[in-house]
């Protein structure tokens, strides 16, 4: 009689989040007071016909959520040229969009319980991802093409939102609404202007949020901040770690690149 051995547990990386593992298959993720919530919202978007997600298969025998494993290419740093490029960037907005399409129409349990993070900006239309960042986007090869971004992984940070704040955050990274001396190595010769430019047209933002975009911009760097700050002091681990690491720095430079090139970025979103 031959003995089964279970699948190596093979350690994925993430910025705050430890624990999390691909086992075969699957990913299996420590359970938070927000994992509920977020089980929620991923089977309401399966149930949408979006399949750019990961999908909820319960818990294992030491407590913690499976969820399927998507396949595919999650960009390391420095990051590669497919992508920062402009295709890559309006495969993004149009994969962000279907998914606020999909969400829009998920009502939350009565009580249901968020991770905790900056407030939107205005009333919330929506749980947004509120964390598409590289590490969180899967790239796939288009059809007689390179990779480009195929799915959102890692809804750990989903909450109540706006679809321009969390737009707001994607751009942060992507365009990226960043000081040059804290962009990865292929990002610092892009003009951000045109890109912003790129991704609301493939998005689809409206004239009125596009108007609102640099100031929601400003909210969110004040946000992040106070928000980043007090994480590192109450909840350490991961958080402490890229507070250290200069992540409040990062945000203030951010900030203040921002505010001097504000009419130039501006003038693209017009």
């Amino acid at each position: 009689m031959s003995l089964r051995l279970a699948p190596p547990e093979l350690p994925l990386g993430g910025d705050a989040t430890g624990g999390v593992v691909r086992v075969g298959d699957t990913v299996r993720r420590p359970v938070r007071p927000s994992t509920p919530s977020v089980h929620a919202l991923l089977r309401h978007l399966e149930a949408a016909t979006f399949d750019r997600a990961p999908r909820v298969l319960g818990v294992d025998e030491r407590g913690r959520e499976i969820l399927t494993y998507v396949d595919g290419i999650v960009p390391a740093r420095p990051l590669p040229a497919y992508a920062i490029s402009d295709d890559s960037l309006a495969e993004l907005a149009r994969l962000l969009r279907r998914f606020h399409d999909a969400a829009a129409s998920f009502t939350p349990s009565e009580g249901a319980v968020w991770e905790d993070g900056s407030a939107p900006d205005g009333e919330p239309e929506l749980i947004g991802h509120c964390d598409v960042t590289p590490q969180n986007v899967v790239f796939r090869a288009a059809p007689g093409g390179g990779p480009v971004p195929y799915a959102l992984i890692d809804f750990g940070m989903a909450r109540p939102t706006t679809r321009l704040y969390d737009v707001v955050t994607t751009l942060r990274h992507w365009a990226p609404i960043a000081d040059p001396l804290d962009r990865d190595p292929l990002q610092r010769a892009l003009d951000a202007g045109p890109r912003l430019r790129i991704f609301c047209d493939a998005y689809g933002l409206t004239a009125r949020d596009r108007l609102r975009l640099l100031a929601t911009a400003r909210t969110r760097f004040d946000r992040s901040y106070a928000v980043m700050r007090r994480k590192a002091r109450t909840e350490g681990g991961g958080w402490a770690r890229l507070w250290a690491d200069g992540a409040g720095q990062r945000i203030r430079r951010g900030a203040a690149w921002l505010d001097a090139n504000e009419d130039a970025l501006h003038a693209h979103l017009i």
